[in-house]
């Protein structure tokens, strides 16, 4: 894999379906297109794209889904209180409260969620984690403590899923990919990928060192290509 640099700066990045986004340090919200940034309306601190949608979070933790061209609140008891959250799952989304409390919202909530009056009911899952995100082999996250965690057994109408199983290692935070890769980056900021992943085997079978990435702190995978934003904010594209 051989990474170039990208012009731009952000502090956050996703990639799903073709498209990518990300965030910078003023919750500035851009798009890619080609290999030029667009700046959207809106202020973000975390954004995520997948199969249900465009959604975000804010300055005041609260979650919003992209209708349209606009940004709606999604209303609810966690309304303030989540930190981050992640489309990619088989059209629910999946995130973490300021508590690192574990929660989920199912497929007529995601897909369907038009604005006020639509329902946004969202689920507790077991356990505690400061970081998760979703493919189409279950959900992966990470604790306060940097241990690592897998849930392969979820769907669209059952997004809670059956329950944690520990993979062994560390790391500051985890992205699936769109193919049900997994990318992880540790706190001393290099790049790790999951091997030995299947339909058989959700959790694989060990780490390997992707040191052409250099120094990181946020990653994200799609259809080839890892997004790399490195510790000083520069946006990398390896393939």
């Amino acid at each position: 894999m051989k990474c170039r640099e990208v012009a731009g700066q952000l502090r956050q990045i996703d990639a799903s379906m073709g498209q990518v986004f990300g965030t910078n340090e003023d919750n500035l919200i851009f798009t890619l297109y080609g290999d030029r940034w667009n700046h959207l309306p809106g202020s973000l601190k975390h954004i995520t794209v997948g199969p249900s949608g465009i959604w975000g979070i804010n300055s005041t933790n609260a979650v919003l889904k992209l209708v349209g061209a606009n940004w709606v609140q999604v209303p609810g008891p966690l309304s303030g209180q989540m930190k981050q959250i992640d489309a990619g799952g088989d059209q629910f989304v999946a995130g973490v409260s300021t508590a690192d409390g574990i929660y989920c919202l199912g497929l007529q909530a995601t897909v369907g969620y038009k604005g006020p009056g639509s329902p946004a009911p969202w689920e507790g899952r077991a356990g505690s984690l400061k970081y998760q995100s979703c493919g189409p082999l279950g959900c992966w996250g990470v604790n306060y403590n940097g241990n690592v965690y897998v849930c392969p057994v979820v769907s669209p109408q059952q997004c809670q899923g059956t329950g944690w199983m520990q993979v062994y290692g560390t790391l500051s935070m985890l992205e699936v990919g769109s193919d049900g890769s997994v990318y992880g980056v540790i706190t001393a900021g290099t790049v790790y990928t999951r091997d030995g992943i299947t339909s058989s085997n959700p959790a694989g079978t060990g780490w390997t060192e992707m040191s052409e990435c250099g120094k990181c702190k946020h990653v994200s995978f799609d259809l080839g290509h890892l997004w790399v934003i490195t510790q000083d904010n520069r946006i990398l594209d390896c393939s």
